[in-house]
């Protein structure tokens, strides 16, 4: 099983909806204060999730799961990434809807189990034995091409400075393309690892640093020790990494096994046996002090929209020991379960209902809505104030009218528009 070269799957973050949410924002007491961490009001749904985070931190939410219950735009995800930020920036969080599983391609209980080994991470600590400093040097060496024609790289020269000292290494032609791909430059910190050649660039030397307040550049100081020495590497993934990268077919360069590649489906389930064999080597790891588990968050949004399979599924998968944090949210009352003329609140088939530690979100008042307008915060940063006030709203109102505004705006001047 490769471990060495997966590459984690997780997206690098955008601004998003919820990028603002840093936290649950309470106090050091458990209270929630007003206006904190991107949250505005929710204070007991808050309180609430801050109780979770301890039982989480304490592993006393094992075989459970939580569901936030409450009408819409009531900040039901936000408080599953609040939850997920409390736990720690490592930890890896999962977002899905529950309209998710249909697909014509894979069966519903792979598209559940495939979100649970996304919320699942590995920390993979291994002791590597790499070339680390500050590049001081980088010259690439040509010779005449084998074929004739132009010139190749045979070699390159790179010089490695720490505080220790500096030495000058040879290096192979393929290890020259890693240090393109990683965009290293004469001023950078990095460290290539000796077994395997793979180059790091961690950052620019903060010697170079300017006077600019914000950059887009990470400055780092010099390595300390010799430019060879022994490091611990920390590899952040997920179950689900390990499965895409096992799963991959390993054909051969030959026609027939090109075409046969390409005339695969998109998207192919990975067997139960594969993901058996990888929770035998991940356990191993466990055993032996490599390897870290760090179970995550899934988030499951529009929880209604599962069917009586689905939710069969979920209650075994949560009596896994390889099993995350679930969360789920739904903005459904008492409604038929998706696939049965059972009626059952929220949607839920009672016997999970039964497992769920139950938040309820409320709807906001008039003082929170006025704290959530956006047009009207920006507006009132603009004249140096943190709260929203009158003026605000009215300058506000000046610029942009609203759903009910619009229609009695179309009534009175209709014989302007076509129709």
């Amino acid at each position: 099983m490769r471990i060495e070269e997966v590459q984690s799957a997780a997206k690098k973050q955008r601004i998003a909806t919820h990028t603002h949410i840093k936290g649950l924002g309470l106090d050091a007491n458990g209270a929630a204060i007003g206006l904190a961490s991107g949250f505005v009001g929710q204070a007991a749904a808050r309180e609430a999730a801050g109780l979770v985070v301890d039982m989480i931190r304490q592993k006393k939410m094992a075989g459970r799961a939580l569901l936030l219950a409450g009408p819409p735009a009531t900040g039901k995800t936000a408080l599953a990434l609040g939850i997920s930020q409390e736990l720690g920036s490592k930890v890896p969080f999962c977002p899905m809807v529950g309209s998710e599983v249909y697909s014509s391609e894979v069966k519903k209980t792979e598209v559940l189990m495939e979100n649970f080994r996304r919320a699942i991470g590995l920390r993979i600590k291994e002791n590597k034995e790499v070339y680390e400093g500050e590049v001081t040097e980088l010259s690439p060496e040509e010779a005449e091409s084998t074929s004739g024609y132009g010139k190749s790289i045979s070699h390159v020269i790179i010089g490695l400075k720490t505080v220790k000292g500096t030495k000058q290494l040879k290096l192979d032609p393929t290890i020259y393309d890693a240090l393109i791909k990683e965009k290293v430059a004469v001023g950078d910190v990095i460290y290539i690892e000796a077994n395997s050649g793979a180059v790091k660039r961690v950052g620019r030397c903060d010697s170079f640093a300017t006077e600019f307040d914000l950059e887009a550049e990470e400055y780092v100081p010099i390595p300390k020790g010799e430019v060879h020495k022994k490091k611990e590497i920390v590899q952040d993934v997920t179950l689900h990494d390990l499965d895409a990268a096992n799963a991959q077919p390993q054909g051969g360069q030959d026609i027939l096994s090109l075409m046969g590649q390409m005339m695969k489906p998109r998207k192919t389930e990975i067997t139960d046996k594969l993901r058996q064999e990888i929770n035998k080597v991940v356990n191993r790891y466990i055993d032996e002090g490599i390897a870290e588990l760090v179970p995550g968050v899934l988030f499951i949004d529009e929880v209604h929209m599962l069917d009586i399979e689905c939710f069969s599924y979920l209650n075994r998968a949560l009596e896994s020991p390889l099993s995350p944090i679930v969360i789920l949210a739904t903005n459904r009352g008492i409604c038929n379960v998706r696939g049965t003329d059972m009626t059952s609140p929220h949607g839920i088939p009672v016997d999970l209902l039964d497992r769920l530690v139950i938040i309820r979100t409320e709807t906001y008042g008039p003082t929170e809505m006025i704290q959530l307008l956006s047009p009207a915060s920006v507006v009132a940063k603009a004249n140096g104030r943190e709260k929203i006030s009158k003026a605000d709203l009215e300058e506000v109102s000046g610029l942009y009218l609203d759903a009910k505004s619009s229609a009695r705006l179309l009534q009175e001047q209709q014989e302007r528009y076509i129709t």
